[in-house]
């Protein structure tokens, strides 16, 4: 074997150390440690293993292994990064930091394949476990050791924990999911969760226009190439059926602006469907998606009763599901949920077919830009006719547009906290709406008015920040496009004029 290849992670070692000198990097002391301390591990972890290389006088295999399945899930990945960092700019602020933890995947497969005396390999596989991760969870600048860890545990994993199937030795979990599961686990316990970006993820991928379709077309083609649309399509239209149930019983939404949310929407693309940790069979992939679904819808509920952030609903369950494809594909033996078909017929029929459920789903509001959970008008209907949980988000929403700058926002969130009950906290955002140049909220700052405080349609001013839609789009629209938008988002006291 050529002695070169024991060199072969010092350039991604290299490419770690220079990151850490960028000007970014180094404005954050902490920051510029765990990339220099991440380099600094890769560098003495080389030369122990090289020290022992030069004493046996042996050098370790490195093979080229490019595969489709890597490639093309990258590429997916990398579309719905650079979509939502458009409109999220600190995706695209963090893109050194991407780069380092791609370079860090890399040195760090290569050694520990070393380490284990077997051959390393040199395709496309760190790349869409550092993708995959980075979509769903990053660790702030003060805490991004604990982001090289997450990498350095997807790729232990992926390496070390291995069962049979079919035949082969194949790894059990999905890189990705165990990582993102036991960091879930671990921040859920401490309650360290503003030591990540976890929620501003969750929440500015909402923003994105159009991001569901942007989510369907970049992974098509892996949808095509690898038979995997199965377990997208059951997950989907099982959580719209749950979704629709509970609407159907409460007149409420279950995931308040969306029957699936564009986050659980990604999961289902691009978390769940590995297809070395999925079910083999047809039936099983169907069952696989269906059990994702419920999982999140479950997990939801069990979050928010504790007072836990709901947005690790799409992420503990993954690691239980890769555990279950065995016994999966066991029940499901024998089931044909269709025509049978062979090869890449079968998978483009079903890549098909979820296009035209996506489509419909698209028709009906079930996903997409404008769903009514979004619209601040639907949550207020439903507190008045005390639907479940209708107060509740209409308190969040129209206290997010007060802070935003909204003197109807502050108006409503005052009636709604009731003045007779907390007179003070009332009395505040009565007093900051008519800052604001609310005349209502001026009204409701007597207390003689308590009892029946006094609400307002909004102003222009105030539909420019509480209605569904981009800051930016919005202050372009003209006064008659602002008032048929806001008519068309159940802002009635705006129709016909």
């Amino acid at each position: 074997m050529p002695r070169w290849t024991a060199a072969a992670p010092i350039p991604f070692t290299a490419a770690v150390a220079a990151i850490g000198l960028l000007p970014a990097v180094r404005a954050n002391d902490r920051l510029a440690w765990s990339v220099a301390g991440a380099a600094a591990l890769l560098a003495i972890w080389h030369a122990g293993l090289w020290v022992g290389a030069r004493r046996r006088s042996s050098s370790p295999a490195v093979v080229l292994d490019v595969r489709a399945q890597h490639w093309v899930q990258a590429c997916a990945q990398g579309a719905v990064l650079a979509y939502w960092g458009y409109h999220w700019r600190e995706v695209y602020d963090a893109l050194p930091l991407l780069a380092a933890q791609v370079a860090f995947a890399y040195a760090f497969d290569l050694l520990l394949a070393w380490s284990r005396r077997g051959a390393a390999t040199l395709g496309f596989a760190p790349i869409p476990v550092v993708f995959s991760i980075n979509l769903f969870l990053w660790f702030k600048p003060d805490w991004f050791a604990l982001q090289f860890l997450l990498i350095a545990g997807a790729l232990a994993g992926r390496a070390l924990v291995r069962w049979e199937r079919d035949g082969r030795r194949v790894h059990i979990f999905n890189p990705s999911s165990i990582a993102l599961g036991a960091a879930s686990v671990g921040l859920l316990a401490t309650g360290a969760t503003d030591t990540t970006w976890g929620p501003e993820i969750a929440t500015t991928m909402s923003e994105a226009p159009h991001l569901y379709a942007v989510i369907v077309l970049a992974s098509l083609p892996g949808q095509m190439l690898f038979g995997v649309a199965t377990m997208t399509l059951s997950a989907a239209v099982t959580l719209y059926v749950l979704g629709l149930g509970y609407f159907a019983l409460t007149g409420t939404y279950w995931f308040v602006d969306a029957y699936i949310p564009v986050a659980v929407f990604l999961g289902m693309h691009l978390l769940i469907t590995d297809p070395s940790t999925s079910p083999r069979s047809e039936a099983g992939r169907l069952a696989f998606g269906a059990l994702y679904a419920v999982s999140v819808f479950v997990l939801y509920a069990l979050l928010g009763a504790a007072g836990a952030p709901a947005f690790y609903d799409k992420l503990l369950a993954v690691p239980i599901l890769n555990v279950a494809v065995r016994g999966i594909d066991r029940f499901a033996r024998g089931m044909r949920p269709a025509p049978r078909l062979a090869g890449r017929a079968r998978n483009v029929a079903w890549a098909v077919a979820w296009v035209a459920v996506f489509v419909a789903l698209s028709g009906v509001r079930a996903v997409g830009d404008t769903h009514r959970g979004q619209w601040v008008t639907f949550w207020l209907a439903a507190c008045a006719e005390e639907r479940p949980h209708g107060c509740r988000h209409a308190a969040r929403l129209t206290a997010a547009y007060c802070d935003a700058g909204s003197g109807w926002a502050c108006n409503e969130y005052g009636v709604l906290v009731q003045p007779t009950l907390r007179p003070v906290l009332a009395a505040e955002l009565f007093a900051r709406a008519c800052g604001l140049g609310f005349p209502a909220g001026c009204v409701n700052l007597d207390p003689g008015v308590a009892a029946t405080p006094e609400r307002a349609p909004p102003a222009e001013a105030d539909l420019r920040i509480v209605l569904r839609g981009r800051p930016d789009r919005l202050a372009r629209l003209s006064p008659v496009e602002l008032r048929e938008a806001a008519c068309g988002q159940g802002f009635r006291d705006w129709c016909g004029q």
